[in-house]
């Protein structure tokens, strides 16, 4: 193969002559290049620094919240009545599952067992392959989320988080509360102290890459600060007793709620707050506002015949009555302004101690009317009526109790025997701690507490011991609350029954019942109040269907205290308690 020579010289354009100036516009354009390029560098590197780091760090970097340990909630003896523990949360990022292949189609079959979650809805939350986060299930058991990991899936990932236990489940709920999925209190205790339970997370700063995953860590670590145990005034065995005698009288009367709250009568602490229908605060798929209501703090209604003991009480402090000063009851009515006021029987002639005893409303109706608007609407007040309860607990109601200015006679009369004004079974139980601690109202609390309450004077000692005396004939022999008495200890008490209101009339065949007491009689050490809203089982009074419960929690509440017993000898039993007047 012969090679042809090509004459570069006899080319035209070869040979025509190139300009000067050309090469050196061309030279003059690549050093302005460089320089350009050194210009640039100089700004990024140097003037304009601090803007291509922020912007980097916002494209890479992250800040990485290390989680505090929720603080414990503990009973008075150091019970745990909530606690965190370990948790794992899964996330993914779709577009790096491997859908496709049989071996990971088989793999998630696992997963979604193992988090007892449909394969439909797993496949779901990872169907959008453009997304490069996405939460699978949160707050798993630690021991699950180890097993998920162990399964090897690309894509899957766990974050160690907390989760709540509740060891006192419903019994305890409505005083413990919960938190949601952020561990966030959302109620009761959790919710009220949540600052001081929750403490301060920690924070970490990394650099991640496009699809999320932390490359390296940058800068300081800043530890978590955890969150500060709270010791409660409850003590779990009193409250989980009282949450199952209540639970079993509202079922066996089949109404519809019910509440018991038991205070030291000495130093004003909760032992135990109680409500029925309660619900599992670890588990609330399917919670209802019903179950969540915390009626022994939110809901108010009227106290019905456990105000009367109040009412008396001032009458006896102004010395215009004493105990055995006669009321004429006869014939059993009493008509004020156009209303009828009515007791169950017509007891005659009794004495201040009968009126309380048999629950007159006739008898305290005439007490009443002989005593000044404004002393009783003072002494409503001053017992804790009409006031929010100064408390650490969210959503604790304050009742009404209207001015005495504006009071009519038939008003007066009936909020003297506990209707026209309302009240939260929480208020009841305060307001007997003038009876238990000579004549003063102290402070309740939720909190343990090593401290003597200073207490407001409301009625002289003697008083509070008179009244004292007609609580323990109301819970005796021909009293309202026979049904109260305790094996081993004297108590005192009140029963109520009172017509519940539905908007501005009062439902036909609706009740609430009541007891309100203490004891022992001579030294009290605890009160306790119970509320059951609308039994339907035939019977509605207080002293039939609230007094029981009374009784049984009295009884278990002072051993468990270790209170010697005061009586030698067995209570009176009967088999139906004295009809009260309504």
């Amino acid at each position: 193969m012969s090679s042809r020579s090509v004459n570069y010289t006899s080319s035209p354009l070869l040979a025509s002559k190139t300009p000067v100036w050309r090469s050196k516009f061309i030279v003059a354009l690549v050093a302005l290049g460089f320089v350009g390029l050194a210009g640039r560098a100089a700004y990024v590197q140097v003037i304009g620094n601090d803007f291509f780091q922020r912007q980097g760090e916002v494209r890479f970097a992250r800040t990485l919240e290390l989680p505090a340990n929720r603080g414990r909630i503990l009973d008075r003896n150091g019970l745990i009545l909530a606690s965190s523990v370990p948790a794992a949360s899964i996330w993914a990022i779709p577009e790096d599952v491997e859908m496709a292949k049989p071996e990971v189609r088989a793999k998630l079959k696992d997963l979604a067992r193992l988090m007892d979650m449909p394969l439909s809805t797993l496949q779901g939350k990872l169907a959008d392959e453009d997304k490069t986060f996405v939460w699978i299930k949160r707050q798993l058991d630690w021991d699950v989320g180890q097993q998920i990991t162990a399964l090897g899936l690309k894509g899957i990932y766990l974050r160690k988080e907390y989760k709540r236990q509740y060891p006192e489940g419903e019994a305890a709920a409505h005083v413990v509360g919960f938190t949601n999925v952020e561990d966030h209190g959302q109620e009761g205790m959790e919710l009220a102290f949540d600052k001081d339970l929750a403490g301060k997370p920690g924070s970490r700063r990394v650099i991640k890459d496009r699809l999320g995953r932390v490359v390296e860590g940058v800068g300081a670590e800043v530890p978590p600060v955890d969150g500060k145990d709270m010791q409660l005034s409850i003590d779990s065995k009193v409250q989980f007793f009282a949450y199952q005698k209540l639970r079993d009288t509202v079922q066996a009367h089949k109404a519809k709620a019910g509440s018991v709250v038991v205070l030291d009568a000495r130093t004003g602490e909760v032992l135990a707050l109680a409500n029925y229908p309660s619900y599992v605060p670890d588990k609330r798929q399917n919670l209802t506002g019903e179950q969540l209501r915390n009626r022994a703090l939110t809901d108010v209604f009227e106290p019905g015949s456990t105000i009367k003991p109040i009412t008396v009480g001032l009458a006896l402090e102004s010395g215009r009555f004493k105990p055995e000063t006669s009321v004429d009851t006869t014939p059993g009515r009493l008509t004020i302004t156009g209303s009828t006021i009515s007791d169950t029987h017509n007891y005659g002639l009794l004495t201040v101690e009968g009126v309380i005893q048999k629950s007159s409303n006739v008898g305290t109706t005439k007490i009443a009317m002989q005593l000044p608007a404004q002393e009783m609407w003072e002494t409503f007040s001053a017992v804790g009526f009409g006031q929010k309860p100064q408390i650490a607990f969210p959503g604790v109601a304050s009742g009404r109790l209207r001015p005495y200015k504006s009071w009519r006679p038939i008003e007066q009369a009936t909020m003297s025997y506990g209707y026209g004004l309302s009240a939260s079974l929480f208020q009841m139980a305060r307001s007997y701690t003038v009876f238990s601690n000579g004549g003063k109202v102290i402070p309740a609390t939720m909190l343990k507490t090593h401290e003597a309450p200073v207490g407001v004077p409301v009625f002289s000692e003697r008083t509070a011991n008179q009244v004292r005396k007609m609580l323990q004939m109301a819970a005796g022999p021909g009293g309202t609350g026979q049904k109260a008495q305790t094996v081993g200890y004297s108590v005192g008490g009140k029963s109520g029954t009172a017509r519940k209101q539905v908007g501005k009339s009062y439902a036909s065949g609706k009740y609430r019942a009541w007891f309100t007491g203490l004891a022992p009689i001579d030294q009290p050490r605890i009160i306790v109040a119970v509320m059951v809203d609308e039994p339907s089982n035939g019977v509605i009074y207080g002293g039939a269907v609230a007094a029981p419960v009374f009784s049984e929690v009295v009884q278990q509440t002072l051993r468990m205290m270790g209170v010697a017993p005061d009586m030698a000898v067995k209570p009176l039993i009967v088999s139906n308690g004295v009809e009260e007047s309504l």
